[in-house]
Order: structure tokens, then C-alpha cells, then sequence
């Protein structure tokens, strides 16, 4: 949407007034700006150089929380729509946020409903967002609605952090454990190598084992740098493909630990996503659809097309749940029993409360084993090449002094 500047005075007032706006046309900003009092004066299209490159900041998660927590506190207090969205475009820090609310201002002054604004940026309110507004507009219940789903949000941010600190932790320390080691074979190494050539000894196993690595590592670093940058390219292009959501999806949840942790953070997540889209009126099957594609798991998004396709053809929601294999038996019989009670969305939140608190335990147990497992781990490498290097040191040592 283009953005234009205008100057005009207001009505009531004689005051000077100019800015700009994101708007359609210039025609559509003056209706706007005849509807707040202001008498246009001037208005023109902002013209942008072809060599002038904008790098907007990606729009997160817990942004669109923060968002939707501020926008619910003001339409409660009384503010209308549009001044609201206005007063967090313009005191919003992410410049491409504050575009995107600007072009939504603009949609909803024009006569466009605010889901349908919205759901013109995919890539910042997703179709669970969207259907959830407009689920609020059309019940009257806006302010109810984004109340709702910011406290959504929260939680599902927080449970991509929790997911976040049990992978960042070992992987970090992975990275360095490769990087010395990396380091201390390409560049130390050869300097004892050089030592030990000069005299006519036979060096231990684990000297030479070493010794020979650092020779490769020296030879075919390059290569390996690029074979790694590869393989990370490939894995995350493989990803994208059905078959590659499947497997890598499926082996990490068969993992040893971070397969439970995984399980726990997506049977909560969906709970959460169902019970939140059933409490704002959206329908089952509507909320199935919506919940399974932003599962974020290709194993849990072909179980809630199957519980979907169980319960249009008549059955229960409990049963495909118990025979898909992929959630604990604890959470189908909460189901079974919010089917039997007519309290679906209270047990579905029940289990979500459970399944949360389950994952910042099994998190922080995680890494409290894991700090001394790794520095053991690091420990053991490097003291091992340490001591493979001065381990022809003492023989030496004792072939001089003539022992």
C-alpha cells in the first residue's frame, strides 16, 4: 500500500495539520481526513528511490501477544477500533509491525472487517488469529476474544522457549566442543607433530591416532566446512518436502529425552489451540482444521485429520485419539470424559495446564544432568588430545636422561 504525505486544517480548530498515511488512493485519504475534521489541503504519493532498500524486522510471536494484550485492554476500555489500532502503530518500535497495523487501519476505515484486514498478512496473524477475530466480531465478543488469545499466545511462546532452552544449552556446548577441538587439531597439533619428526622414536597409539586426524582435519578442512553448510542447507530443504516433515519429525520424537520433551510441548500445544478456538465458538471441525495446520508437527497434523474425519463421519473424538498411537492415555480419557460432560474446552484446558507445567520440569531436570554430563564430555576430549601430545614427551624425557 503506498504511503502519502497530506497537509490540511482542522474544521473546528484552523489548525495546520500535515503527516503521512498508508491509504488506497488519495481519494479514499481524504474521505478519511474529512471524517476526522480535517479539511485537505494538499495530498500526494510519497515517491521511494528505486536504490532505496528497506530490511524490515520480522514480526514475532510474542509481538503479536504483546499486540493483541494492548489492543483487548484498550477496545475494553472503551476505545474505538480504529483509534486504537492507530495509538499501537504509532508507538510501536518494529517498523514492519507498524506498517502492517497502518495498512490494517487503513482496510477497516475503507470498510473492510477486521479479520478480513488481517488475514491480508499471513505471515503476521495466522488463520487460528484470524478466525478467532472473526469469530469475536461476529458474536459481539471482540475485546473477550483477544483476551483469550493473548493469553494463548503467552503460552505458546513460552513453551517454544522452554523448547528453545533444552535444545540451545547442549548444542552450544557442542558447537564449542567442535570448534576447540577443530582448533587445537589444525593448529596445534601439526606444531608437535613437527617435534616428534626429529627424533627416532616410536610414538604411542593414541599419538599417532591424533596425529592422523589433525592430518586430515589440515588437508580436507575446507571441504568439511562446505560439506557441513551442505548438509545443513539439504536437511532444512528436505524439511519443507511431506516426506521429509514425516521422518525428521518422527525420529525426533523417538529420541531418548528430547523425544518426551517434544511430545509433551505439541499434545500441550494442541489442547491449548482446540481449546481456545471451542471457547470463542468456532466449530469442532473448523477448529480441527485450524489447529492441525499450525501444530507444527507432520505426525500430530495427520492424527487431527484423522480424529476430524472420525467425527464427521459420526464418531467420538476420544477413540481415533486412543488409536493413533501419539497422545498418553491421561489426555484421551480427559477427552472422553469432556465429550460425556459437554465440558470439551475445560478438560482440553485442564490437560494443557498439566502437560505445561510437565515441560518446564522435564526442561529444567534436563538441564541440570546435562551441565556436568557436557563439561565431562569436553573434558574428556580435549584432556585426551593433551595428553596423546605429551605422552612422547615423558618417553623422550626418559630415553635422554639415559633410563
Amino acid at each position: 500500500m503506498p504511503v502519502y504525505t497530506f497537509r490540511g486544517k482542522n474544521v473546528r480548530t484552523n489548525e495546520s495539520i500535515s503527516g503521512e498515511r498508508f491509504s488506497t488512493n488519495a481519494q479514499a485519504l481524504a474521505s478519511v481526513l474529512r471524517r476526522e475534521q480535517v479539511a485537505p489541503i494538499s495530498i500526494r504519493e510519497k515517491k521511494t528511490s528505486s536504490l532505496n532498500f528497506s530490511f524490515r524486522k520480522k514480526v514475532t510471536q510474542a509481538e503479536v501477544g504483546v499486540f493483541t494484550r494492548q489492543f483487548s485492554i484498550m477496545l475494553n476500555a472503551g476505545l474505538p477500533l480504529i483509534q486504537a489500532l492507530d495509538a499501537i502503530a504509532q508507538q510501536h518500535p518494529n517498523q514492519g509491525f507498524k506498517e502492517v497495523l497502518s495498512i490494517i487501519r487503513g482496510d477497516v476505515e475503507a470498510g473492510s472487517t477486521l479479520s478480513a484486514a488481517m488475514s491480508r498478512h499471513p505471515k503476521v496473524f495466522d488463520s487460528l488469529f484470524t478466525n478467532m477475530i472473526a469469530a469475536g466480531e461476529t458474536g459481539g465478543i471482540l475485546d473477550t476474544i483477544l483476551q483469550r488469545l493473548s493469553v494463548f499466545i503467552e503460552k505458546i511462546v513460552k513453551l517454544k522457549r522452554a523448547l528453545r532452552s533444552a535444545m540451545i544449552y547442549p548444542a552450544t556446548i557442542l558447537t564449542i566442543a567442535i570448534g576447540v577441538v577443530t582448533i587445537i587439531l589444525w593448529k596445534v597439533v601439526p606444531v608437535f607433530a613437527t617435534l616428534f619428526e626429529g627424533f627416532n622414536v616410536e610414538l604411542p597409539l593414541l599419538t599417532r591416532a591424533v596425529i592422523m586426524a589433525s592430518g586430515l582435519i589440515a588437508r580436507y578442512i575446507l571441504f568439511l566446512a562446505v560439506f557441513v553448510v551442505l548438509g545443513i542447507f539439504g536437511l532444512k530443504t528436505y524439511y519443507k518436502t511431506d516426506n521429509g516433515r514425516h521422518l525428521i519429525d518422527k525420529t525426533l520424537l523417538k529420541s531418548p529425552v528430547l523425544g518426551e520433551i517434544l511430545r509433551k510441548i505439541t499434545v500441550a500445544r494442541f489442547t491449548r489451540t482446540l481449546a481456545t478456538l471451542l471457547t470463542s465458538g468456532v466449530p469442532i471441525l473448523e477448529g480441527l482444521n485450524i489447529t492441525a495446520r499450525t501444530s507444527g508437527n507432520a505426525i500430530l497434523e495427520d492424527a487431527i485429520y484423522q480424529i476430524r474425519q472420525r467425527i464427521e463421519e459420526g464418531g467420538t473424538m476420544a477413540d481415533p485419539m486412543r488409536q493413533s498411537g501419539f497422545f498418553p492415555p491421561m489426555v484421551t480419557q480427559m477427552v472422553s470424559v469432556g465429550e460425556s460432560t459437554g465440558e470439551m474446552d475445560t478438560m482440553l484446558v485442564k490437560v494443557a495446564d498439566y502437560y505445561e507445567e510437565e515441560v518446564d520440569v522435564l526442561v529444567a531436570n534436563l538441564l541440570t544432568i546435562l551441565e556436568p554430563i557436557l563439561m565431562v564430555f569436553l573434558g574428556v576430549i580435549v584432556g585426551g588430545i593433551v595428553i596423546a601430545m605429551y605422552l612422547p614427551l615423558f618417553k623422550l624425557i626418559k630415553v635422554l636422561s639415559g633410563g
